[in-house]
This record gives structure tokens, C-alpha cells and sequence, in this order.
């Protein structure tokens, strides 16, 4: 197995800024408080803390739905799901290399608002994690043009090329489904 690309200490630091900036735009857009906030539970991992299984190849992200269970309860009410949002630092380096005009920062938050999107949805039961692939073509569709939405409107310097990279996502969902 080839040696894969990780983010470097700097890069994992643009990476975290993105995260609680995404944060913030997506809580912002859904008028969720702190504890509302809070109660979907989550994490944000790069490849360096991913397991093999957590690893793909081709998507720049993948969330992994985990059940989870709070310390010393042993009742089934006290389960919960907890989502990961893998980043998958060789792909997005891939694509950096491939689009020179696409820069770390606001391909990081698209990324990460995107997948914040989907959590935000599972939790409030807008989507089924377990979808078919029609109906997660769909979604797809639905998140992107959400996330475009939310960072349409964002002062951030390269977003408009982020926004060309993923136009695409952007068309009707008839012609996307052809592609």
C-alpha cells in the first residue's frame, strides 16, 4: 500500500480554523444554539487519526455513523449516534495539485460545511443516513446547494473558486444524474 499525503502541522492548523468557522456559518443558518449545537455529536479526524477502514479513495470526506453510549449507563435510551467526519487529506491534496486557483482554506470549509450540512440533517431526521443511492444522489444535491448557499453570501478570499470547482453539484438534478 502507497504512502498517503497528510496534512502537514500548518495545513492542520488552516484545516481547524475552517472547522470552527464552518461551525459557526452552519449553527448560523440553522438558528441552532450552543446546547442544540452540542447535541448532535461529532468530530472532525484527518487522515492521520483515521483507521484503515475510515480511509477511501475518490471523496474528499466521508461521515461514518458510530452508535455510542455514555459512561456507567447500561439503559439502551442512553445510545446515541455520534458521527465522524473523516477528511480524507490525500484526495484534497490531489485536488490542491489538480486546481492551482482552489487554495487549502476555503476548500476546507466548503468540505467541512457540507458534512456539517448532512449531520445537521440525520440529526433532525431531514435524511436517513441509510438512503439509497438515488435518494443519496439527491441529498447530494439538496447539501450542495445549501452549502452554496450559506457561502454565497461569505467574504472569504477564493471561495468564488471553490464555488466554480463544485458547479457541477449545481445543476439540475436531472442532468446531474446522467454524469
Amino acid at each position: 500500500m502507497q504512502k498517503l499525503k497528510i496534512f502537514s502541522p500548518d495545513q492542520i492548523k488552516i484545516v481547524t480554523n475552517a472547522v470552527a468557522i464552518a461551525e459557526d456559518l452552519v449553527s448560523n443558518h440553522y438558528k441552532m444554539s450552543a446546547s442544540e449545537w452540542l447535541r448532535p455529536k461529532y468530530d472532525v479526524k484527518t487522515l492521520v487519526d483515521l483507521t484503515p477502514e475510515e480511509i477511501v479513495y475518490g471523496p474528499f470526506a466521508q461521515i461514518i455513523r458510530y452508535e455510542a453510549q455514555r459512561k456507567n449507563t447500561s439503559l439502551g435510551s442512553s445510545i446515541y449516534d455520534y458521527y465522524k467526519i473523516c477528511l480524507q487529506d490525500h484526495a484534497i491534496h490531489a485536488a490542491l495539485e489538480n486546481s492551482p486557483c482552489v487554495q487549502l482554506f476555503p476548500f476546507s470549509l466548503y468540505i467541512v460545511t457540507h458534512e456539517l450540512i448532512h449531520i445537521v440533517r440525520f440529526s433532525k431526521f431531514l435524511q436517513s443516513f441509510d438512503a439509497s443511492a438515488i435518494d443519496r444522489l439527491a441529498e447530494e444535491k439538496r447539501v450542495h446547494d445549501k452549502t452554496r448557499r450559506i457561502l454565497g453570501d461569505i467574504q472569504v478570499a477564493g471561495i468564488s473558486d471553490v464555488l466554480k470547482f463544485y458547479d457541477n453539484w449545481h445543476m439540475p438534478y436531472e442532468e446531474l444524474q446522467q454524469h
